[in-house]
């Protein structure tokens, strides 16, 4: 692949970086990326891959803009407000950089579409809100053995961890069930902080893109919990469960299931 004069100049500074350089772009530029959620996750998730230069993202979500989303949910503006989010969010990734084409999927993710959406893709992000899209993302990337980085905000916390299917746990070894439905926290009712999804939601993007160049530590069988109101990060081991309902030697499940 030969760069043009523009990509030289936009991608200058990942190509000063030795661990990144010219192989690593064109890596970044032929990439894949699946995007579950256009929401707090899903703006800097998507906001940073497109920057990046990934080369195809592709976004589902069946919501549309609120006035309520933009104090946090920094893909879209007031001029957007009424209008799908997955159109609000290409026209903002694909206004940042035109290397980029993103595959807006106004629809909800089930168990009858997940497989195949994701199939033609080299890892997931879910940037989803609710344990029920979380378990089910989950349990299609290890039935296609596909890279999973998942991310999630509450109050003044988030989280994140990255599943690669066959050599580490699963989202079902650290949490082996989604919560019943009337547990489950929920940002509309107790609140979250404006900028919280912009730091998990970085980080998200640093396990993507060290997954597609192929450096650096990946957080497989670890929980990163950052703490905003002590500005605290901490790091903790998910174990593998030998017998996990997906990845274990003897999965029960199969096929995806649909918690809603």
């Amino acid at each position: 692949m030969k760069f043009t004069k523009d990509q030289l100049r936009r991608y200058s500074r990942h190509l000063l970086l030795p661990e990144v350089g010219e192989q690593g772009q064109i890596k970044i530029l032929e990439s894949k990326v699946f995007m579950v959620g256009a929401g707090g996750l899903g703006s800097p998730v998507g906001y940073y891959l497109a920057a990046a230069g990934v080369g195809t993202i592709g976004i589902i979500d069946n919501d549309v803009v609120d006035l309520g989303n933009l104090q946090r949910q920094i893909a879209h503006s007031t001029k957007t407000v009424g209008r799908p989010k997955v159109e609000s969010a290409k026209n903002t990734f694909e206004s940042l950089n035109p290397d980029v084409n993103v595959a807006a999927i106004n629809d909800r993710l089930t168990k009858h579409n997940i497989l195949e959406l994701i199939k033609d893709y080299d890892i997931v992000c879910d940037c989803s809100d609710n344990f029920a899209t979380r378990f089910l993302v989950n349990d299609a990337c290890v039935l296609l053995k596909k890279p999973l980085v998942t991310g999630a905000v509450f109050k003044f916390e988030g989280q994140l961890t990255v599943v690669i299917p066959g050599e580490g746990p699963c989202y079902r070894c650290l949490f082996e069930k989604p919560p019943p439905p009337r547990i489950q926290p929920s940002p509309q009712d107790d609140g979250l902080l404006g900028f919280l999804p912009g730091v998990i939601g970085t980080l998200m993007v640093s396990e993507v893109i060290k997954l597609i160049i192929g450096k650096g530590e990946i957080l497989k069988g670890k929980l990163l919990i950052y703490d905003a109101l002590k500005q605290s990060f901490r790091k903790v081991t998910i174990p593998k469960n030998p017998e996990c309902a997906v990845c274990s030697d003897n999965p029960t499940i199969t096929e995806p299931v649909d918690y809603i």
